[in-house]
């Protein structure tokens, strides 16, 4: 079986784009900068490429991406990479490749984040799709969880 799984770590090239299909679901956005650096070993110069990415994020995660991102932010994404095609309407045939993420996150090699939890809407939306629009509840710590002592219920 094969496996179409990428991670990226780079910059947003962007602010996330939302925006909401028919039914309600949301759908984000995201441009990924990630540059590679080396030395070459004939000229003993540091060398850079970089290659862009887009990204497509769905359902609440796709919320938390726009109210959370913003432009030169360093995050990293796993997920799925898909290809897509489509006919302009010169009659043009295009198509391109987009990850479409299961996990976005603040990358924390430079930086710190402060995360809070949201109360979920519509339950069940694992791995993108489906569910509701979550928004904070708060910003008070979540309660204290007394099933494990001192564990975290993760």
């Amino acid at each position: 079986m094969a496996d179409n799984t990428i991670t990226v770590v780079g910059n947003l090239t962007r602010d996330p784009e939302i925006r909401y299909t028919a039914g309600g679901q949301a759908k984000a956005t995201l441009g990924v900068a990630v540059s590679r650096r080396w030395t070459n070993r004939q000229t003993n110069e540091t060398e850079e490429r970089t290659s862009f990415f887009n990204v497509v994020v769905w359902g609440e995660m796709a919320d938390h991406c726009s109210e959370s991102l913003q432009k030169g932010m360093r995050i990293v994404v796993t997920g799925r990479l898909e290809q897509r095609s489509w006919e302009t309407e010169q009659g043009e045939k295009r198509s391109v490749v987009e990850i479409i993420a299961d996990e976005v996150a603040p990358s924390l090699r430079w930086a710190s984040a402060e995360v809070r939890r949201v109360e979920r809407r519509g339950g069940g939306d694992f791995g993108g799709g489906g569910g509701g629009s979550a928004r904070p509840t708060s910003n008070e710590p979540a309660p204290a969880y007394d099933g494990f002592g001192d564990e975290e219920p993760f």
